[in-house]
């Protein structure tokens, strides 16, 4: 192998995840993207992943392998601008331990992001969220514990690598029930649970299997579930919930989305952005303002508070129909002579 597995084996391996504190999920993330890199590089240039050389990642190639995930992966730019600013962070990495490559860093590092359209955000009805939550099949272990996962990533708007990532002592179930999640950036918030969660949380505690992994929610073998498997589960609840509410048909229900219904929903009952993002764990509250856009409650008020335009009282005056006759008949005397 080259230098270049030397130094992408520091980055991922030692660089992330003890100098900048990244979560495993950013690690397997960013590890996702310079494997995407590799292999084009390699097929493009015709070598063996192993014999690529550093000088090779060149800017050039760079945009080349941008433009491949955009038009034969079908990425969209946001997709597009995270897998560059993986690519960049490795770049500045490389900066101090390759003098010889700063040149060629600073070029990969100039490549400009693309911007991307700020669509609206989609959500849930309340409607339709009860009947996900009401989909899973309670005569299953596997039922039980689909349930309280919905409404803890629902009422908690987790993110999904949040929501698998929950350890058992996370949770408090005594007299309020609160669930500590560690959030994106490190960020650590504490959440107080419904009712209703607290209850199908418990519910699943009954039956999940005793000792093993000390993560809350555990697939079919065992193990800690994982960003597929929930996804696969809410992709089939979501399929029996359609029957009952045909309007989720219109919509595609991600993880994401059940984070959007709860910065929503919250965004209605309070009417405080501010709120939702101390509830999100957002860094910034700009990063909430996205749901002021998707909501109407705020720009009705608005409307309501401003005076409407005035308008004029036109002055129409009807022609004489004796008038108009003659002169109808002037025009066509005109044009027969």
């Amino acid at each position: 192998m080259t230098t270049l597995a030397t130094h992408l084996s520091a980055f991922l391996r030692e660089h992330l995840p003890r100098d900048r504190g990244a979560s495993s999920h950013t690690c397997e993330t960013y590890a996702h993207t310079i494997k995407l890199l590799i292999c084009f590089a390699a097929e493009r240039l015709r070598v063996k992943p192993s014999g690529l050389e550093i000088e090779q990642l060149d800017a050039p190639l760079i945009l080349a392998f941008l433009e491949y995930i955009e038009s034969e992966r079908g990425n969209s730019a946001r997709t597009r601008n995270a897998r560059l600013a993986a690519i960049k962070s490795f770049c500045r990495f490389l900066e101090y331990r390759l003098p010889s490559a700063i040149e060629q860093c600073r070029q990969i590092n100039a490549i400009p992001t693309k911007k991307a359209d700020e669509a609206l955000v989609a959500y849930l009805t309340r409607d339709e969220l009860q009947a996900l939550l009401d989909a899973p099949d309670l005569r299953s272990v596997s039922g039980v514990r689909d349930r309280a996962m919905l409404h803890v990533a629902s009422a908690g708007g987790l993110r999904v690598s949040e929501l698998v990532n929950l350890r058992i002592d996370q949770l408090d179930l005594r007299m309020t029930p609160t669930l500590h999640v560690m959030g994106k950036g490190r960020r650590e918030r504490v959440l107080p649970l419904w009712k209703e969660t607290a209850t199908v949380v418990k519910a699943w505690l009954q039956v999940r299997r005793p000792g093993g992994d000390r993560e809350l929610f555990l697939n079919a073998a065992g193990r800690p579930m994982t960003r597929a498997g929930f996804e696969y589960i809410l992709a089939k609840w979501v399929t029996v919930a359609t029957a009952a509410q045909p309007s989720i048909a219109k919509k595609t229900v991600t993880p994401h989305v059940l984070r959007h219904t709860c910065a929503m929903h919250t965004l209605q009952a309070t009417g405080d952005v501010r709120k939702v993002s101390l509830w999100l764990g957002h860094a910034s509250i700009q990063s909430t303002e996205i749901y002021l856009r998707a909501d109407p409650t705020e720009k009705l008020e608005a409307l309501a508070k401003m005076a409407p335009p005035t308008l004029q009282r036109g002055r129409f005056k009807a022609p004489d129909k004796l008038l108009a006759m003659l002169q109808d008949v002037r025009h066509r005397k005109n044009y027969a002579e």
